[in-house]
């Protein structure tokens, strides 16, 4: 058994955050139930291009982006605005151990998807909320996405290098971490119903996520005024070496997070000497000689690859290569780890994702994202 077997989950759900967080559950056997509005083309996530499996934009499932993140769902087409459509979504409550939600803040509660209401039909019901900036206050109602958040709470000014633009993370990462938090405090709290009885609201928002990621640097300038900004070569702001280095044939990332990794470095690229310099000592000697410290690593790395120095290094030395996707993909570590799922879309058409990041002891299960209301006639 997976650890969620038995476990039921409504998502009323859409495009990015919260089916990506609802997939969490699913990986590791929750039933995940898409309610999705058939008025509407249910979620809109499935109609996300430009890449769709066998170029077939018409097929609800076909979307590359869509599959990313409803792996192993069921898809249930209901209108919640409808008096039919409740009294199923209710009927189904009675059975289910949560109900998630991904819609704008003052949402959930027209359609009756709170605690406030559910709770009524049964007790033990976790209603799971994923709003931008929270289901109350000034911006219940204002429509949110990643991005606007990375720009609001200090991601910009923390990516890309010293004198260029405002830069966002290359990911989505707010979403992707916004899900995972409504995973796991959905978890948390059914946990805490089957223990007392007594379900409640369960609520995260994209914004405060965000805010909470900034992290030691929000501590540094809470306390000391300290504001951190870009440094170069994507550089850690008081660990060095820890940035990106030129090789024969392109960059290396080195990571020295340890006192101890710096005197291994020196010996390893033939510059003991440098380990004992008393410049060099510490990580506050490091910090004040950053710059020449990046000089002497650029012309001591430059006499190998990349390649020829991680071999080398063969992990004395925290290192990586710097890939692009394709690379990232490729690379013959991700193979060897079985990270690339392979599954079958309802057309008998072959397509890979990647795996999620949890080894439970057994595959992850393999059933591709639903068909809009695929499920809807099951009993």
């Amino acid at each position: 058994m997976l650890p969620l077997d038995g476990v039921r989950v409504l998502a009323v759900e859409q495009y990015g955050a919260g089916p990506w967080g609802t997939q969490y559950l699913a990986d590791i056997g929750a039933e995940v139930i898409k309610i999705e509005n058939p008025k509407d083309g249910g979620d809109m996530g499935r109609a996300v291009g430009p890449f769709f499996i066998d170029d077939d934009s018409t097929n609800s499932s076909a979307s590359l982006f869509f599959q990313s993140i409803n792996r192993n769902k069921r898809s249930l087409t209901l209108d919640l605005s409808s008096p039919d459509g409740k009294a199923v979504f209710h009927d189904l409550v009675k059975t289910a151990d949560a109900v998630t939600c991904n819609l704008r803040g003052d949402v959930p509660e027209k359609l009756g998807l709170t605690y406030e209401t559910l709770g009524a039909l049964n007790p033990k019901i976790v209603c799971s909320f994923l709003t931008a900036y929270g289901r109350s206050g000034s911006r219940a109602t204002w429509p949110g996405y990643d991005y606007l958040m990375q720009a609001e709470a200090g991601y910009f000014s923390l990516t890309g290098e010293p004198d260029t633009p405002p830069t966002r993370f290359g990911l989505s990462i707010v979403d992707l971490m916004t899900g995972l938090a409504m995973a796991y405090a959905t978890v948390s709290a059914i946990l805490a119903a089957r223990a007392t009885g007594t379900g409640r609201n369960v609520d995260t928002n994209l914004f405060d996520l965000a805010l909470t990621n900034v992290s030691y640097p929000a501590t540094w300038y809470l306390n000391t005024g300290h504001v951190q900004g870009r440094e170069p070569r994507s550089g850690h702001p008081s660990l060095t070496p820890c940035a990106q280095y030129k090789t024969k044939d392109g960059w290396i990332f080195i990571m020295c997070n340890k006192e101890k990794f710096w005197p291994i470095l020196c010996d390893m690229i033939g510059h003991s000497e440098w380990g004992d310099d008393p410049r060099f000592l510490r990580f506050k000697d490091r910090l004040e000689n950053r710059t020449l410290i990046q000089d002497m690593l650029d012309e001591a790395l430059s006499a190998r690859t990349t390649d020829e120095w991680l071999d080398h290094f063969a992990g004395q030395v925290p290192a990586a290569p710097i890939y692009d996707v394709q690379q990232a993909m490729d690379n013959p570590f991700v193979t060897e780890n079985g990270k690339i799922q392979d599954l079958v879309h309802q057309n008998g058409t072959p397509f890979r994702v990647l795996d999620c990041p949890f080894d439970m002891g057994e595959p992850t299960p393999n059933r591709p994202g639903p068909e809009l209301g695929e499920d809807t006639d099951d009993p």
